[in-house]
């Protein structure tokens, strides 16, 4: 039988930052969620060139928490006038916000106004399963998985163009970093899939590298000074490899 999810609650530190009592740990950095988003996420993956000329593309994302990652990628693929003809954007999350507490976090970043509004307004209820969301007539396509990561990707059927390698702190959350949750992100994956996460953890390069991806170290965002991103190269050819420690051709 399928657990309730316990949702999340929105807790701010003295700063302003979004945090988790839950997990000791903040939701984006400091120095600015939008900002992180676009240097790791976005940028990491190739984006927005890789989906120009395309008519579809599609994402994975581990942790969706705020939905900074989603809204930052929805902001840039509209404001894109070569954007490709859709957008998927695949996010899991174990403990889901309500719609009142996403309206209030977003309102730190005003640039998401129309998009907070619309993304709220078609929230899902809180339930374990996959919830989709049809935005911008349909155009993109937001699939929320709620519930364990590991679990519930096990039953999830599609192909990604980019993985959001995304979450708290291995240190303070390891199952959604762990060796069976970057397993089930190669099950995801086709030659191009590419790949992108702030973390450079020695157990994370390992995880990736075992599952099948070849990961860089590239200039972190703000004050961290590094991060990885890669792509899908196949088990074989990545088992027992090291990253390079050089930025990834696509970027």
């Amino acid at each position: 039988m399928t657990a309730p999810l316990v949702p999340a609650r929105l807790e701010l530190a003295p700063d302003g930052t979004p945090v988790s009592e839950r997990y000791g740990d903040v939701y984006h950095s400091i120095a600015g969620g939008h900002a992180q988003a676009r240097h790791v996420f976005l940028g990491g993956n190739g984006l927005p060139v890789r989906w120009r000329g395309r008519a579809s593309f599609s994402l994975f994302e581990t942790g969706f928490g705020l939905g900074l990652n989603f809204m930052a990628t929805w902001l840039a693929w509209r404001s894109d006038p070569q954007r490709s003809g859709r957008l998927e954007f695949i996010s899991v999350e174990k403990h889901p916000f309500s719609a009142a507490d996403l309206a209030q976090a977003h309102l730190a970043w005003p640039e998401f106004a129309p998009l907070s509004t619309v993304l709220c307004a078609a929230w899902p209820e809180l339930v374990p399963g996959e919830h989709r969301v049809d935005l911008d007539e349909g155009r993109v396509v937001l699939r929320l998985l709620f519930g364990d990561a590991c679990e519930i990707m096990a039953s999830l059927d599609a192909s990604v163009d980019a993985i959001y390698l995304d979450g708290f702190s291995p240190a303070k959350n390891p199952e959604l970093w762990s060796p069976a949750v970057c397993r089930q992100l190669a099950r995801l994956v086709h030659p191009e899939t590419t790949l992108a996460t702030w973390s450079v953890a020695g157990s994370v390069r390992r995880a990736l590298a075992a599952a099948g991806f070849e990961v860089a170290r590239c200039p972190g965002f703000a004050g961290k000074r590094q991060m990885l991103s890669g792509r899908y190269v196949g088990s074989d050819s990545a088992a027992g490899r090291q990253e390079r420690a050089r930025p990834a051709d696509f970027r």
